[in-house]
């Protein structure tokens, strides 16, 4: 069975997790903002250590892709990149939104009754999002959105969504009194399901160029001056 390495930074949680094949053996997190650079490497290795392995013995790494923190993706990216580049091992990405779709899912009873919505800070009233089913296809595709009473009415009209994601509390009180609109305020980001949702894509040698991967940013990064804030 392949030996899974799974990195999530794409916000302020800094998680990895190591998989056996689908058996989780490990995982480790830190929600200290802004400090990606300076721990994630030390909590690789100790993780594999203490799971009784070495760095050689890795199969692949995955990697939260985004959307989410730039600077976040960027270490993450670059952090998975160099490992599989001095290990001659593959590189998988996993969608961040499908991270947080996928713990969902496993939280709720009769999860195909429901749509499910992750939601990802923007700033402002802005957020990435997507709409999945329990099966974890896309309904509406990711994409930027920003929020306000009319957002996904035509879907709330026709079945119940669940919302969740640091970008959903925005969301919530647009929606009070609606009951198709449900919301978990438990789910962020982590490894440990970017880890599961990647040993169907190694056993399906879904591989990512390492030379040429970048991040799904999702919308360009923008330098602007302080009197200049309203782009979207």
């Amino acid at each position: 069975m392949p030996l899974l390495l799974a990195l999530e930074t794409s916000s302020t949680v800094c998680s990895v997790a190591l998989y056996k094949g689908a058996d989780l053996l490990g995982a480790s997190e830190l929600q200290i903002e802004k400090s990606h650079s300076s721990h994630i490497t030390v909590m690789i290795s100790q993780l594999v250590e203490n799971c009784g392995y070495n760095l050689h013995d890795l199969s692949a790494v995955a990697v939260s892709g985004g959307p989410g923190s730039y600077t976040g993706l960027r270490i993450g990216s670059s952090t998975a990149k160099g490992l599989c580049y001095a290990l001659d091992i593959p590189l998988l990405e996993v969608s961040t939104l499908y991270g947080l779709a996928k713990q969902a899912i496993d939280s709720i009873p009769n999860a195909q009754d429901y749509l499910f919505c992750p939601m990802i800070d923007a700033r402002r009233m802005e957020v990435y999002t997507c709409l999945l089913n329990s099966n974890l296809e896309e309904v509406l595709p990711v994409a930027p959105i920003v929020l306000d009473e009319q957002s996904l009415q035509a879907q709330l009209a026709s079945q119940s969504i669940i919302f969740f994601g640091n970008g959903s509390a925005k969301f919530k009180k647009l929606q009070e009194g609606n009951p198709y609109a449900l919301f978990l305020d438990s789910i962020q980001p982590s490894a440990k399901p970017i880890g599961q949702l990647a040993v169907a894509k190694y056993e399906q040698q879904a591989f990512e160029d390492v030379a040429y991967y970048e991040p799904f940013y999702l919308k360009d990064v923008y330098i602007t001056s302080p009197s200049k804030n309203n782009i979207k």
